[in-house]
């Protein structure tokens, strides 16, 4: 996570630049050295070292109290934001009365649309058929990935709001392990008069997307999440604690992990002015130089050199991937000694270290 996390500061920084704001890093005990890179390469960045996990909820929780912003945006450290992100959300906020928490489009590492960007409210029968495979009623359809409109749900890995509002509805429920919290803190909003907007004509990374019911574990968590939602919220109801008990048994039966594109790039091509000499000795592999993208090609995989093309380019040149291509990408973050990307909304992704001469 420690390469994802200068990437992802890296972004907001840039995305920053004629904003007045602060950048929190809450660290949850992490086993790598993703404190002392912070340190070292961020000296800005207020970085707060918890002495023990104590969760997504409460690790924001304690950020939140921290910042002393008019807005405050959650953010995954697995992200990639563009350089108008924050400015374009900033003016849509003002321009709106009883403004909740803003969204917008995810893509995850191949850009394809994450649909957790915009969700519907899990009723227990909602949550029942997710976990069968039927999303129509999960995800929000009626409203295009590059539009604007009013939703229920946002997803936590992106999280625009006021914290006077974060404040009002007590914040994240740290009750919550894992899952739910984001569903629990939009309807605690909207509960409250507020107004969710999703908001697509900003882009974003994602790059380990919403996990699948691939196992036991992860379904366990996700309809517990959904029980403790509906005990706080809503009347008792049997038959979906029924449910959950036969759906976390069979849900390894009924669900795939979404696709991931595992064969080897055939060939590199490398979005840059110049060329990179420990890129090319690492990879291994001819590294043809381009500068300027002229289209997709299947088996390729092209990385972008980020001290060349700015994040805003890069994301849109991945949001425009053809449905079945099977380019791949991988951005080199200005300033860095490796490129790191993902081809599955399921999984963190790859990271590759330059070699040392």
């Amino acid at each position: 996570m420690r390469y994802f996390l200068e990437l992802c500061i890296k972004s907001v920084e840039a995305a920053l630049i004629h904003i007045d704001a602060e950048i929190i890093v809450i660290d949850n005990l992490s086993k790598d050295d993703s404190c002392e890179m912070v340190r070292k390469k961020f000296p800005k960045v207020k970085l707060i070292e918890n002495t023990k996990n104590y969760g997504f909820t409460k690790g924001n929780n304690i950020a939140v109290a921290e910042a002393k912003g008019e807005y405050i945006c959650i953010l995954n450290p697995d992200t990639v934001v563009a350089e108008d992100t924050f400015e374009t959300l900033l003016k849509f906020s003002e321009e709106k009365n009883n403004i909740g928490i803003v969204g917008c489009r995810l893509l995850d590492g191949q850009g394809r649309f994450l649909p957790e960007s915009k969700r519907y409210l899990p009723t227990p029968m909602v949550a029942i058929k997710k976990m069968l495979g039927l999303t129509d009623s999960y995800y929000v359809k009626e409203l295009n990935e590059v539009e604007v409109g009013e939703i229920p749900v946002l997803v936590g890995a992106f999280m625009f709001l006021k914290k006077s509002l974060y404040n009002k509805v007590g914040g994240f429920d740290e009750d919550y392990f894992m899952y739910g919290e984001d569903v629990d803190l939009s309807y605690k909003v909207s509960s409250s008069g507020y107004q969710n907007w999703y908001n697509g004509l900003t882009t974003i990374l994602h790059y380990k997307g919403e996990s699948t019911l691939k196992d036991k574990v992860y379904a366990k968590r996700f309809y517990g999440a959904m029980q403790l939602f509906y005990k706080k919220h809503f009347k008792k109801n049997v038959l979906f604690n029924i449910m959950v008990w036969f759906g976390v048994r069979f849900a390894t039966l009924v669900q795939k992990d979404s696709p991931a594109l595992k064969s080897s790039p055939k060939q590199f091509v490398f979005i840059s002015e110049e060329k990179n000499n420990d890129l090319e000795r690492t990879l291994n592999k001819p590294l043809e130089i381009k500068m300027e993208f002229d289209g997709y090609q299947d088996g390729i995989e092209y990385i972008f050199d980020n001290n060349y093309l700015n994040f805003k380019s890069i994301i849109e040149i991945m949001s425009n991937t053809p449905k079945n291509c099977t380019a791949t990408y991988k951005i080199l973050p200005k300033n860095s000694n490796f490129i790191i990307g993902s081809n599955s909304s399921t999984k963190r992704g790859e990271v590759i270290i330059f070699e040392k001469n």
